[in-house]
């Protein structure tokens, strides 16, 4: 779909769909470790200088032409609402106001992309100087590439989960590495011991299905550190658990990081995929041991 201009002749309007959750989207809008990297028509790149996506903050940056010319912009952000909307004032020349707006439906993401110029002859020679119809989209042809590249590159990062509890270090420690206390809140370990080499299994799983999880302790600085090999008998593939303590005061803050997933294989019923691994986690520090620290 190519931008079409509205009776006004001054405003620009462009709609694209994406195969990416709404929460992808989003980041990748919001984010200057993101935006930099596809912001802009074919051949730029960008500097971003300060982005607080708030109303009223500012968004500054500096667009880098192909040709070695240098587009600063200043912008302020008048509407944030996430997942749903949003607008900025493009205070500096040429003045216009952009909204973005986000819906989602399944797995899929439209975005609704709105310029609105001050006037007719501004919005003509923007067209006509810089090619702002066909900048807007090759803007959002960059975001596409940029976004299937970054799912992909997220397929091999490893799972990471903080959680803080209000729980001195010491506790906090014993919850996760001694086998009584990691009965009330982990598995029910056979035997476990804080000591690297130290082999144990356990089984788990859901919906009628187990699997026999096999571990070994690779690491450990008391206190501190804990980290484990992590694999299940009669599959390949091989992972490893951390967690990492951090004392803040009277609390503790729990740094888990799960590696090697995507080594597991593909299985019908998808219990090795990635997200049961960021939901199961996810729930242990969120629920289960917060539950039993803090209770």
């Amino acid at each position: 779909m190519e931008p079409k201009s509205s009776n006004t002749q001054r405003e620009l309007r462009l709609s694209r769909t994406f195969n990416a959750p709404i929460s992808l989207v989003w980041e990748v809008f919001t984010t200057p470790d993101h935006i930099k990297n596809w912001w802009g028509p074919n051949g730029f790149t960008n500097t971003i200088h300060k982005m607080d996506v708030r109303p009223g903050g500012e968004w500054e940056f500096i667009m880098h032409g192909p040709d070695g010319k240098d587009y600063p912009n200043s912008n302020v952000f008048t509407e944030v609402v996430k997942h749903e909307r949003i607008v900025f004032d493009h205070v500096s020349a040429p003045h216009h106001i952009t909204t973005i707006t986000f819906t989602a439906s399944g797995g899929e993401t439209t975005i609704e992309w709105h310029m609105i110029f001050d006037s007719k002859e501004e919005f003509e020679q923007v067209v006509k100087t810089y090619k702002a119809d066909e900048g807007l989209v090759q803007n959002l042809e960059k975001l596409k590439v940029y976004m299937a590249s970054d799912a992909e590159a997220k397929k091999d990062a490893p799972v990471v989960v903080e959680r803080t509890y209000n729980a001195p270090i010491d506790m906090v420690w014993e919850a996760i590495s001694n086998r009584d206390k990691m009965a009330e809140w982990y598995f029910d370990l056979a035997a476990f011991m804080p000591e690297v080499g130290f082999e144990f299994s356990f089984t788990g799983g859901k919906d009628g299905r187990e699997f026999l999880h096999l571990c070994k302790v690779t690491k450990v600085i008391p206190g501190k550190v804990l980290a484990y090999t992590w694999r299940y008998d009669g599959y390949s593939g091989s992972s490893e658990v951390t967690f990492e303590l951090f004392e803040e005061g009277n609390n503790t803050r729990v740094k888990l990081t799960h590696t090697g997933i995507e080594t597991f294989p593909v299985i019908p019923h998808k219990d090795l995929a990635k997200e049961n691994f960021v939901a199961g986690w996810t729930h242990i520090l969120g629920t289960s041991l917060k539950e039993y620290l803090e209770k």
